[in-house]
């Protein structure tokens, strides 16, 4: 089965041919991110005129860069929330017309869900050599995951633990109560005069810091030590102002953004390790765009491997976590439930949990 998936809930405009949920045949996004940056974030208004010009020369380059035409699709799959308003519109009107005028099925798809289905998806063989490529067959990496699983759902305005005890069979266990990890990156890293995206920014500066990690504990970690599965970012925002505000001489740069990403990675696993400890689920999954950060990657498997877990640990590759279709494609055929274009609407205040 092949899905035309179509995404536009923020800045980007994406569309993507997914087969049969795994087989990424073609996967174009066109960023807006550049004009964001002179901005320091994005412009809900701008971003959506942008997306109304990009989005069907994106379709097309994805139907031809799949060769797909719309004979061969099976189903169109959008974005229908959360997200900016006028940016889903663009998706979801987009989507609409194809779904009349092909006489196609279209699949409403819940974009923080969809993230996890980046877990699902398979590379295209010509991105590895044949040596590689056997060898990940060997070692069984073509599999998908093993519910139940647990899974981190970590963006730009979002953080989410749920369990997974199958496809469309979700349960929240807890989240953000403020900023999401994806926000608190953004704020501090605009605190510290970089650019803009922020979690990047604060990753590749942090690289450049010579002090060892087990050293960075200048900020808090907030909620850590309390029985629960939910998280805090503001307390950390303000703790960088106030540092920032107080010394803005006396530490490096490098230094600030290392204890930055540190106090953040440090609450993700701690708490997502204690749900792994109490639910014991077969497989942990990271998804969004927090999950490209390598300092988070590096954590969770030291972690598992301290506290010895016999877990099947998944992180997609830095391009599918980040905002794409082809895990609104995947998403749309392991809970496939087709509607009526007539029935189609936006959902901008989606929770991970919410009906599409």
């Amino acid at each position: 089965m092949k899905i035309l998936g179509i995404e536009t809930s923020c800045d980007e405009t994406a569309a993507a041919v997914v087969e049969n949920g795994t087989k990424i045949l073609s996967n174009i996004v066109a960023t807006s991110a550049e004009m964001h940056a002179k901005t320091g974030g994005v412009i809900p208004e701008q971003a959506a005129r942008q997306q109304v010009l990009s989005i069907i020369p994106v379709i097309n380059e994805s139907l031809v860069a799949s060769r797909q035409s719309p004979t061969t699709i099976d189903a169109i799959a959008v974005t229908v929330g959360p997200g900016l308003i006028g940016s889903l519109l663009v998706g979801t009107e987009t989507a609409r017309t194809l779904a009349r005028l092909w006489k196609k099925p279209i699949v409403p798809v819940n974009h923080l869900v969809a993230h996890i289905y980046a877990n699902w998806l398979s590379q295209p063989p010509t991105t590895q050599p044949a040596e590689a490529t056997l060898q990940a067959l060997l070692a069984g990496n073509h599999q998908p995951p093993t519910f139940p699983a647990l899974a981190l759902v970590v963006s730009g305005g979002h953080t989410d633990l749920v369990l997974m005890a199958g496809h469309g069979n979700l349960e929240w266990i807890g989240g953000t109560r403020d900023d999401a990890a994806g926000e608190a990156f953004d704020k501090c890293a605009r605190l510290l005069g970089l650019p803009y995206p922020g979690g990047p920014s604060i990753a590749k500066t942090a690289m450049e810091c010579q002090i060892s990690n087990d050293k960075l504990q200048m900020f808090p970690r907030p909620m850590i030590g309390e029985k629960n599965f939910d998280w805090s970012f503001s307390g950390l925002k303000t703790a960088v102002l106030r540092e920032v505000s107080h010394r803005p001489l006396t530490i490096s740069h490098s230094r600030l953004a290392a204890e930055v990403q540190e106090a953040i990675v440090d609450v993700l696993v701690e708490k997502t390790l204690r749900a792994v400890n109490k639910f014991k689920p077969k497989s942990l999954l990271l998804a969004g765009g927090v999950a490209a950060n390598q300092r988070l990657t590096e954590k969770f498997k030291f972690g598992i491997g301290h506290l010895a877990f016999d877990i099947d640990f998944r992180v997609p590759p830095p391009k599918l976590c980040t905002d794409n279709a082809a895990y609104i494609a995947s998403y749309a055929f392991y809970n496939y439930s087709p509607s009526l274009w007539q029935e189609i609407d936006t959902r901008p205040e989606l929770t991970i949990v919410g009906q599409v």
